[in-house]
């Protein structure tokens, strides 16, 4: 890996990855007040507090992403993103109690064994 880039590429290279991680989160959390896919249940949906945030987190996510891709090549910088399959995860057994699985142990250090074959 290029260690030569500045600190706000690397804060944005696993920023990322974490927004997006976090906002699918908050997206579980939004799906549990969810009503019927009526219009009702769909208005209702769209004003949820919980779904707002997970959409800015996206939102800003992607405007890191664009700052990080002016910096960094899209073929390195976009390995970064299989980190989102690590933190999900993560967030997950913290913020809603779900299980972490040896099998998911096994899955995060392939995955960042590939990241650090893709940019090694």
């Amino acid at each position: 890996m290029a260690l030569s880039y500045p600190l706000s590429t690397w804060i944005g290279l696993i920023g990322t990855p974490l927004l997006i991680a976090a906002g699918q989160v908050l997206f579980k959390l939004a799906s549990a007040t969810a009503g019927q896919p009526n219009l009702r249940g769909i208005v209702s949906l769209l004003f949820n507090p919980v779904l707002i945030a997970a959409l800015v987190l996206y939102a800003f996510g992607t405007l890191v992403w664009i700052y990080v891709l002016k910096v960094v090549p899209l073929t390195v910088a976009y390995s970064f993103m299989g980190l989102t399959f690590c933190f999900v995860p993560l967030l997950a057994q913290v913020f809603l109690g779900e299980a972490l699985t040896l099998r998911y142990l096994l899955g995060a250090a392939f995955i960042v064994a590939g990241m650090l074959a893709i940019n090694g």
